[in-house]
C-alpha cells in the first residue's frame, strides 16, 4: 500500500502537469474548438449547387462588367472561377490596368486596399471584409511615424502585407517577390527601416548585407511549418526539391533548397526537371502548382498552414457582392495618394 507521502508527491506532480503551459494550451485548444462548435452557424437551407454558383458568377460578371482577382492562396473553387490568379505583386500590376469597371478581389483586406489604391476609379469589392492580416496588423501608422523620428535619414520600405496607413508613411513598397530588389534599390549608406515580417526582413537582410532596421512581426500560417516536418517529408520523398516561402522561420529556410514567393514558386518548377515538390508556405499554393503542372507531384509542407483569413471568401460571398456590389473598399483620398507613391514605385521595380 502506498505511502501517505508517496500519495502526496504523485499528487503534487499531477498537479504541476496539469498546471504546465502545455497542458493549458491544449486545454484551451479543447475549448476552442468546442466553442466554435457549439456556435458554429447553421449552413443555408437548399444550399445552391456548386455548378449553380458558379453559372451565377459568370452571368454576374458579364452583366456588371467585373473582372475576378484571386490570390494563390485561395481555396480551389475560388481558384477555378478566378479570372486572374497571381501573388500581390502580380495582382496589384493587373489591378492597375485591368479594363473592367468592377474588380471582385479575392484576398485579405489589405490586397483589396492595395486594387483601391491603383484604380480609384474602379469599384473594388472584396467578398468577406473580415478577410485580414493578423501580420498587417502588427504595424500601425503611428508606431512607424515614431521609429522614423528615431531614424531620420532611413528609407522605409514596408511589405504589401500593410495597411493602407502604413504605405502612407513608406518610400517604397515590396512584395516577397521583388523584396531583395526593392532593398538593394536603396542608395548605398542609408540604412532601411523594413516591416511588419521579421523572418522576411531578416531573409532579405542576408541577402543583401545592408543595415537594416527589421520590425517584430510575422505570419502565424507560417510559422506552423517546422524543420522537422521538412526532414521527415525528404524521408519519404527522397528526390523532392523543398521550396519555401521567404515569410518561414530561418530555422525551415536554412534547410530549404530554395527560398521563394509563390511567382517564384511558379517560374522554378517551370524551369526545373525535378518531379516532386516540397511547398512550404500556405496550402492553397498546392493546389495552384497542380493546376498548372498537373505532371508533377506537389507535397504541403504542413497541412496546418492554412490561413483562416485566405479561406473566409466562398462562391457564395461572391455572388452577394457581385448582386449588391457591396462590400466596396474604399481609401481615404490623402492616405491614397501617399501611399500609391509607395506602391507605384514597387511595381516600376518590378
Amino acid at each position: 500500500m502506498r505511502s501517505a507521502a508517496a500519495a502526496a508527491s504523485s499528487f503534487s506532480n499531477a498537479r504541476r502537469a496539469a498546471s504546465s503551459p502545455r497542458t493549458r494550451t491544449r486545454r484551451a485548444r479543447t475549448a476552442a474548438r468546442r466553442w466554435e462548435r457549439r456556435n458554429r452557424p447553421p449552413g443555408p437551407r437548399n444550399a445552391m449547387p456548386r455548378r449553380e454558383l458558379v453559372q451565377k458568377i459568370l452571368a454576374l460578371k458579364a452583366e456588371r462588367g467585373a473582372v475576378i482577382l484571386a490570390h494563390n492562396y485561395q481555396p480551389p473553387e475560388i481558384q477555378d472561377v478566378a479570372d486572374r490568379l497571381g501573388d500581390s505583386l502580380d495582382l496589384s500590376r493587373f489591378s492597375a490596368s485591368a479594363s473592367e469597371r468592377v474588380i471582385v478581389f479575392c484576398g485579405v483586406h489589405f490586397m483589396a486596399e492595395t486594387a483601391a489604391i491603383l484604380a480609384p476609379e474602379k469599384t473594388v469589392l472584396l467578398p468577406d471584409p473580415s478577410a485580414g492580416c493578423p501580420m498587417a496588423d502588427m504595424m500601425s501608422a503611428e508606431a512607424l511615424g515614431a521609429l522614423k523620428q528615431k531614424h531620420p535619414d532611413a528609407v522605409v520600405v514596408t511589405y504589401v502585407n500593410s495597411t493602407a496607413e502604413v504605405k502612407a508613411e513608406t518610400d517604397v513598397c515590396c512584395t516577397s517577390a521583388n523584396a531583395v530588389a526593392v532593398v538593394r534599390s536603396v542608395p548605398a549608406g542609408r540604412p532601411v527601416i523594413f516591416g511588419p515580417d521579421k523572418y522576411l526582413g531578416g531573409w532579405v537582410k542576408k541577402q543583401t548585407d545592408r543595415r537594416m532596421i527589421v520590425w517584430n512581426g510575422w505570419c502565424p500560417t507560417h510559422q506552423k511549418i517546422f524543420p522537422e516536418q521538412i526532414e521527415q517529408l525528404r524521408k519519404i520523398h527522397l528526390d523532392a526539391v523543398v521550396m519555401v516561402h521567404p515569410e518561414v522561420n530561418p530555422a525551415v529556410a536554412e534547410i530549404a533548397d530554395v527560398v521563394l514567393g509563390t511567382g517564384g514558386m511558379l517560374r522554378y518548377v517551370k524551369e526545373s526537371a525535378a518531379t516532386t515538390f516540397i511547398v512550404g508556405t500556405e496550402i492553397g499554393m498546392v493546389y495552384r502548382l497542380k493546376r498548372e503542372f498537373p505532371d508533377r507531384q506537389f507535397v504541403a509542407a504542413s497541412k496546418h498552414a492554412l490561413c483562416p483569413n485566405m479561406k473566409k471568401i466562398t462562391l457564395e460571398k461572391v455572388v452577394a457582392a457581385l448582386e449588391r456590389l457591396e462590400p466596396a473598399i474604399s481609401v481615404a483620398p490623402d492616405v491614397a495618394g501617399r501611399a500609391r507613391a509607395a506602391i507605384q514605385r514597387m511595381v516600376e521595380i518590378g
